[in-house]
């Protein structure tokens, strides 16, 4: 039987790579984010475009639509995934959003929707699999951080505070987990990943700016669930695993593909 990843943010960008590499990897997938294919958004791709590229690489994928500032949706995609695959092995907390604006000037539900979903979706979702990871075989909880948790953003004080609060979860989790088997770690992305949302929304101007290729995100969580339940509590960046050689070298996004 195949182990399953539980990937959120994957109708796009870095969840989509993570979701098609790690399926390249032998894993089955559960792709989770708003955008399907009855519900597109005004971003492009959904996670029906992604099971697709899953099922190429001959695995299985359960394309879920979800908002994950809603609770109901959380605990249902949990379960659609334990009903569809009975496990879930792997969980990559890859989905987030950065309101931006000053933060005075902002309302009120806007840094709401950024703690539901940069905090308390990762939260939720780890409590919701962990338990059970650890009655099974184990399992690793890895979360997309950024480097603005350690240098804020201008106008972006809902991100900035948000990520800091993931790390700081991160490791009060793994401490909590440790010797159950379960890992948790964070992984802080400390520069420019190329993704769909970045080309809509700059348009030729992405192209003349200098993005790495999502595939170090494959790179970088693979050996992070690789490594096992004892490696725990850690906040690392791509830098960090490029020194341990598990990143590949400087990538560029090339748009003539």
């Amino acid at each position: 039987m195949a182990k399953v990843a539980f990937i959120t943010g994957a109708s796009r960008g870095i969840g989509k790579q993570l979701a098609q590499d790690f399926a390249i990897a032998g894993y089955d997938i559960a792709a989770v984010a708003r955008s399907t294919a009855d519900t597109p958004t005004k971003l492009p791709g959904t996670v029906n475009e992604t099971a697709q590229l899953v099922e190429e690489a001959g695995q299985q994928c359960l394309p879920i639509g979800a908002n994950l500032a809603k609770v109901e949706d959380l605990d249902a995609a949990v379960a659609q995934t334990y009903d569809r695959f009975g496990r879930i092995d792997v969980l990559i907390n890859n989905a987030a959003i950065a309101p931006p604006g000053l933060a005075l000037e902002s309302g009120r539900h806007l840094w709401g929707l950024a703690v539901e979903i940069n905090v308390n979706a990762p939260f939720y979702l780890t409590h919701a699999v962990a338990p059970k990871m650890a009655e099974g075989d184990g399992g690793a909880v890895i979360n997309i951080g950024s480097g603005a948790a350690v240098s804020p953003d201008f106008g972006r004080a809902s991100y900035t505070t948000t990520k800091r609060a993931l790390e700081a979860m991160s490791e009060s989790l793994a401490s909590d987990l440790k010797g159950t088997g379960v890992s948790v770690n964070c992984l802080r992305l400390e520069l420019s990943v190329w993704s769909e949302g970045y080309a809509f929304t700059l348009g030729e101007r992405a192209k003349e700016m200098d993005f790495e290729d999502p595939i170090i995100m494959s790179d970088a969580c693979l050996w992070m669930v690789a490594q096992g339940p004892d490696w725990t509590g850690r906040i690392v960046t791509i830098a960090d695993l490029r020194k341990y050689g598990a990143v590949r070298p400087r990538t560029r996004k090339e748009f003539d593909e």
